[in-house]
């Protein structure tokens, strides 16, 4: 193990507290991972606990910086998924849920409860809403805390400080209230062009009470990610930590935005020369996916997020694209399958039916006398937002679209619509691109890959050739730990900016390049995708006895 210095990365995601010791160059010497617990009461409500979060986190940290001398770990970073934190008086977790257990005091960024609250939000067409693509999401803060306020005023009433979970856990470690640009710009609509929270907006909302005294309920001192908040770990956090008290704690990012941080910074062995950061799109491919890519220039896309000020990197805009299920739904996919029990038993682990299923895939291509795997589903066309689309339709009430099923049983069958659903997230990335290119965005020159689905070569080649971009997999796996190190290398002053961290920290990496013999038979298949939306569009419009 190197000598020092090392960065503690902290990532909460949807299932789990992760934390990772990580050195100056980037690579993870040590991770440990913590289950953390979910509430799911009813379809569409999904819970979590601040206490249970950071009990966790507590653990994985402890874990990882056990063999190291504490004094040589200069700084810590927190990541964490875009939940709702609700505090009350000395910051007590005040409930979330109907049934009213103080515990549940999170609204997780999955949850789909405020799908009223989110129309009625979008109606007003306020001017900030074109940072967000025209509408705000329902999976965003803002409308979450109007459901709370019609339906549990007595929580609504007795809010003391509500937060992005990223800024709780900085709050949490420093007895700091400072907020990172990225959360607030990203999912609560600060207005970063203005540098200040939004009455006007707040009011429309029906929020008017979290404007009072200098909006201190939302926390009025905002900064960009990688600066140091107060002064480092307080002395109770250092001990439930294991750390040193005043370790340098960085302001925080969204879990997925950590992971393009991460990514930002690295690079193809072959590459030489200008490595411009303009020109990648980093997904974060997990259980959804996001899609996120920076410009010098700001581009205001429909139906894409963004542009966001200096949400990751200072000097850069943040587009932020995404797919709302991903690696969920090839899970949904395999699982709802006749033959998934049985392949389960032979096998073991999912991971190694998928692996089963990427190897049998060309064995299939080539007893079909096709030279090329993605040619098997020549008939077979999915439109994949089983969950609504996120970009860039922006409709929560769309759903998934199968043509071409056919009386084949068996996993030759599995195979066949795995391949499917797995093109069709590709053709929802290109999707994406195309409609960023479509608002004068400069070109991609690359796709960088990190999260669950990075480790599937059947996702990452679809992306490849549908995309017709090379596809850059970092050596370092787990970027999202990575550039949560980095925050707190950044803050530390061991670099002199994020961006320095980032291309120091973000390592090299294996590319994946396009298929020119797939070209043609993806652009027909793209054409089809399209196509699917359009139909489902007007069957809509046929069921309501719209005669257009």
């Amino acid at each position: 193990m190197s000598s020092g210095p090392f960065f503690v990365g902290v990532d909460v995601g949807t299932g789990s507290a992760r934390a990772a010791l990580v050195a100056s160059d980037g690579r993870v010497l040590e991770q440990a991972v913590q289950t953390i617990q979910t509430w799911n009461p009813e379809p569409g409500y999904y819970n979590q606990s601040s206490d249970n979060i950071w009990q966790s986190i507590c653990q994985v940290v402890k874990k990882v910086i056990g063999g190291v001398d504490k004094s040589k770990v200069k700084g810590i970073g927190f990541d964490a998924t875009c939940s709702l934190v609700v505090l009350g008086p000395q910051g007590s977790p005040l409930t979330v849920s109907k049934s009213g257990e103080a515990e549940q005091n999170i609204i997780l960024w999955m949850d789909h409860r405020a799908e009223q609250e989110t129309q009625e939000i979008n109606a007003f067409k306020h001017s900030l809403l074109k940072y967000v693509g025209g509408q705000v999401s329902l999976e965003m803060e803002v409308p979450k805390l109007l459901w709370l306020k019609r339906n549990l005023a007595k929580t609504f009433g007795n809010i003391w400080k509500v937060f992005d979970l990223p800024d709780f856990l900085t709050w949490r470690a420093t007895g700091v209230d400072t907020r990172s640009l990225c959360s607030v710009v990203c999912k609560w609509n600060y207005d970063a062009a203005n540098g200040s929270w939004n009455k006007e907006f707040l009011k429309q909302a029906d929020l008017e009470e979290l404007t009072q005294n200098n909006f201190e309920k939302l926390g009025s001192d905002v900064q960009p990610p990688g600066r140091t908040v107060g002064k480092g770990l307080t002395a109770k956090a250092a001990g439930e930590l294991g750390l040193s008290v005043g370790t340098v704690v960085s302001t925080s990012l969204i879990d997925a935005h950590a992971g393009a941080l991460g990514m930002f910074g690295c690079r193809s062995k072959e590459s030489k020369g200008a490595d411009d950061v303009q020109g990648k799109m980093a997904l974060i491919a997990g259980t959804s996916t996001c899609h996120m890519s920076i410009t010098r220039k700001a581009c205001f896309a429909q139906g894409v997020w963004g542009p966001y000020q200096d949400a990751i990197i200072p000097g850069y805009f943040l587009n932020e694209g995404g797919q709302s299920i991903a690696g969920h739904l090839l899970d949904h996919v395999l699982k709802s399958h006749e033959s998934y029990a049985e392949l389960k038993s032979q096998l073991g682990e999912d991971k190694f039916i998928y692996q089963h299923l990427n190897k049998l895939l060309p064995e299939l291509a080539a007893a079909r006398g096709l030279s090329q795997v993605g040619c098997l589903t020549q008939d077979v066309h999915v439109w994949p937002d089983l969950h609504g689309n996120r970009s860039p339709i922006a409709d929560p009430t769309l759903r998934g679209v199968i043509t071409g099923l056919d009386m084949t049983r068996g996993t030759e069958s599995l195979a066949i619509k795995y391949l499917a659903f797995v093109q069709a997230l590709a053709y929802g990335t290109r999707h994406i691109i195309e409609n960023l290119y479509q608002y004068g965005r400069a070109p991609f020159q690359t796709l960088l890959f990190c999260g669950g689905l990075a480790k599937n070569p059947l996702y990452v080649q679809c992306h490849a050739e549908i995309c017709n971009l090379p596809a850059l997999i970092p050596d370092e796996q787990e970027m999202v730990l990575v550039g949560a190190a980095a925050l707190g290398a950044a803050a530390s002053g061991h670099f002199d900016s994020l961006e320095s961290a980032s291309k120091a920290m973000g390592g090299t990496g294996q590319l994946v390049k396009p298929n020119a013999e797939t070209l043609e038979f993806h652009n027909r298949k793209y054409k089809v995708f399209l196509q699917l939306l359009e139909n489902q569009r007007q069957y809509r419009r046929i069921m309501q006895g719209d005669t257009k």
